[in-house]
């Protein structure tokens, strides 16, 4: 088929007509073959794992006489069209063969936008940035819902967007998108769009910083109503200033500082709006207090302007933010209270998986027993070490990639005690959390903010935080059973 034919498809098509392989056989790539069969394309999945998660779903989807191949390696099978999961870098030989065979890549925003009903589909708010997406994002939908809207937040969250195109009915979608999901969107037109912040992150699955800000971009390509860029990370404004918007499209932008023109912020203890009200010339609309937003701070009070900013765009009235605000609950692993032993603070971010997170976390507290590590995925930590020693006041490293930041503390803060722990099981995490009361003083902070992957140790940075928890927990119980 030709790439013109290609580019016209859409929900309407005759899909029976098309040979469409799909890339990888996780949560995104079951919904898109999925999807697609249902429409009627042949569909062929193929993904390099074989374990017991793989084989059940491909199980399941040959039933749907879906073709699947596990343990695939090699080139793309012939096809008409290629759906990737966000999982594959841009470098993946399936994804060179096809661009080299002339074969249409598509990534699953790409292919969800495309299968969105044609009668009155709902707009999309879309949310990305190095850190933040999904709390901004679970914000958004909270803010949407207070307003009325029948809202769902969908996408890199956790819940399928193709899923929710398909199946549901909403007025209006926000959507949180990784920079993996980007490279391969070549129409999707949101409604508005956010970048929350821009640091390294995903250098190994780009190659480069240059790659992945390029891959951010897309995320404001033909943005209709609201560009919203954070004015105090002057990349995110360079990338609205550049972006091939919709005429008529604003850039509105949004800072913890007073407002300008065009602008959400912060003043006198209140968030602000001098975007989206008539005079916006000589006064503010108050929307909330920053005590509305729990846990307030900084970062996580740039996030909920964020996240105004975009229910703003979409008609929200503005005594509904606050509303939408206190409503929300954020999701775990978050900057999340775990316990307080004898007048020292467990904390679990374990959600900081990059070195941005991690400082930004660190910095929030005036004293810190850091407890860090795990596949560092090609960061340094340096910089972060720099701008947070004066917080620090011991640092424990974990994981495949210890010895990175161990280094880097002893080079850069080295009056900081650092401990390295060689364990590589997950009952690590109740000596750590013992060495961790042996450094702390009342009135510190123990953090879990690793500012690294987990997969080297854990299923996931959920499974870290929750071992983090447990082990404070048990700690409790221990030391409550002891006072007796």
């Amino acid at each position: 088929m030709g790439a013109r034919v290609i580019e016209s498809l859409n929900r309407d098509s005759d899909w029976s007509k098309y040979l469409v392989v799909v890339a990888g056989i996780g949560i995104a790539g079951y919904a898109c073959a999925d999807a697609l069969m249902q429409l009627g394309a042949r569909v062929t999945v193929v993904d390099s794992g074989d374990g017991p998660i793989q084989q059940e779903r491909a199980e399941i989807l040959r039933t749907l006489e879906v073709k699947v191949e596990l343990g695939y390696v090699g080139d793309v099978p012939a096809c008409d069209l290629l759906v990737v999961s966000p999982g594959l870098r841009p470098t993946h030989q399936l994804i060179t063969s096809a661009i080299a065979a002339g074969i249409c890549v598509w990534g699953e925003l790409e292919l969800a936008w495309r299968l969105r009903p044609s009668d009155s589909p709902a707009p999309w708010l879309v949310v990305t940035g190095t850190n933040g997406k999904t709390t901004t994002t679970m914000m958004l939908e909270s803010m949407l819902s207070a307003g009325g809207f029948n809202a769902v937040a969908a996408g890199n969250i956790g819940t399928s967007l193709v899923d929710v195109v398909m199946h549901d009915s909403y007025e209006v979608i926000a959507v949180e998108v990784g920079a993996p999901q980007l490279p391969f969107v070549h129409s999707m037109s949101p409604h508005s769009a956010v970048c929350l912040n821009i640091a390294d992150d995903h250098l190994d699955h780009f190659g480069s910083k240059v790659a992945y800000v390029a891959a951010k971009a897309k995320i404001f390509e033909r943005t209709q109503v609201a560009a919203v860029y954070n004015a105090d990370d002057l990349s995110t404004r360079l990338l609205v200033e550049e972006a091939d918007v919709v005429d008529g499209c604003r850039a509105i932008g949004f800072t913890l500082g007073v407002p300008g023109l065009s602008m959400l912020g912060v003043v006198d203890g209140a968030l602000v709006d001098r975007a989206f009200i008539p005079n916006r010339q000589d006064t503010a609309q108050e929307l909330a207090l920053v005590s509305d937003v729990q846990p307030n701070a900084p970062h996580n009070v740039a996030n909920a302007l964020a996240a105004a900013a975009l229910a703003r765009a979409f008609g929200v009235p503005a005594k509904k933010i606050q509303a939408g605000l206190r409503a929300f609950v954020p999701a775990a692993h978050r900057i999340a209270y775990v316990a307080t032993v004898d007048g020292v603070d467990f904390v679990d971010d374990s959600k900081a998986t990059n070195t941005h997170a991690a400082l930004t976390s660190l910095l929030a507290y005036p004293k810190v027993v850091w407890l860090a590590g795990g596949m560092a995925k090609g960061q340094e930590f340096a910089d972060l070490v720099q701008q947070s020693r004066a917080h620090l006041r011991a640092v424990i490293v974990i994981g495949v990639d210890r010895a990175i930041i161990a280094e880097s503390v002893s080079r850069h803060a080295p009056d900081v005690p650092v401990l390295s722990m060689d364990r590589t099981d997950t009952g690590v995490m109740r000596e750590v959390v013992e060495a961790a009361m042996g450094f702390a003083k009342p009135g510190d902070t123990v953090l879990l903010a690793p500012g690294c992957a987990s997969w080297d140790m854990f299923t996931d940075y959920g499974h870290r935080g929750s071992t983090f928890a447990d082990a404070v927990h048990e700690m409790v119980a221990v030391s409550a059973g002891d006072q007796q």
